[in-house]
């Protein structure tokens, strides 16, 4: 189900978004304001995944597109996030090994779209994204994801690291792109595989890095040394593809 992409501004929209079970992504509430309507809406979002932000008055000025922001700015996801339960049970459908993408802290939606997008193409069976320091579901995002958003799920987790350890106890392995890493063409990857990719800048987490099976180096023979984050994933995933067709074949 897709919602439209919404910047919802004003004390009473917010709320009535809250409670209409929209996907607020984040809320942006004036530093300091601690008023009835805002505890109210305070307390609807920690019942849910949204990520509250208290940012001065001038930042609230920047971002309103109504000049009537009463101190409260949402902004709801453009799509509808998906769970990793489901993913599994589509993997079980299909009778095929687990295959899922999961992203450290990506921030550009323009590689997250185009990471959705290729994940659709190798046959991965969904991408799990961490609640904070990651771009959400956008619109920016569909569009780059040409059309793929439609029919791959995107989870969106609290922990990464919780979400591997419990994966893993489900027979899941896990392998993260790093330039320390072994030859991706020395590596086994043909079981119930996750693919974990760093954000731009910092790429993969120490402590997320700590939690995969095996770290995989891509071959490069450039003067630069280092890929985008979209197509790291990609080049990566199909090694995966690869292999399992060279195993059923």
């Amino acid at each position: 189900m897709r919602y439209e992409e919404l910047t919802i501004e004003g004390r009473n929209a917010v709320l009535e978004a809250f409670r209409a079970g929209k996907t607020i992504d984040k809320l942006f509430v004036l530093d300091g304001c601690q008023d009835g309507p805002v505890r109210t809406i305070l307390r609807e979002a920690k019942k849910t995944d949204c990520i509250v932000n208290f940012v001065k008055k001038e930042r609230l000025d920047q971002m309103s597109e109504t000049g009537k922001h009463q101190g409260v700015i949402a902004y709801a996801a453009a799509y509808e996030y998906g769970t990793v339960e489901e993913m599994l049970e589509r993997a079980k459908e299909k009778n095929e090994q687990p295959f899922l993408i999961l992203l450290d802290n990506i921030e550009d939606p323009h590689n997250l779209g185009s990471i959705i997008r290729t994940a659709n193409q190798v046959g991965a069976h969904g991408v799990i994204i961490p609640k904070r320091r990651a771009v959400g579901l956008t619109a920016t995002v569909a569009k780059a994801s040409a059309g793929a958003i439609n029919y791959t799920p995107v989870a969106k987790v609290t922990n990464l690291v919780k979400t591997m350890d419990e994966l893993k106890k489900q027979g899941m392995w896990f392998v993260c792109g790093d330039m320390g890493g072994d030859s991706m063409y020395s590596l086994d990857l043909t079981g119930p595989m996750g693919v974990v990719i760093g954000n731009e800048g910092e790429g993969v987490s120490r402590l997320v890095k700590e939690n995969c099976d095996f770290v995989a180096t891509i071959p490069m023979f450039g003067d630069i040394d280092s890929l985008n984050a979209s197509v790291a994933m990609g080049v990566l995933s199909y090694e995966i593809v690869r292999q399992r067709m060279a195993k059923k074949g």
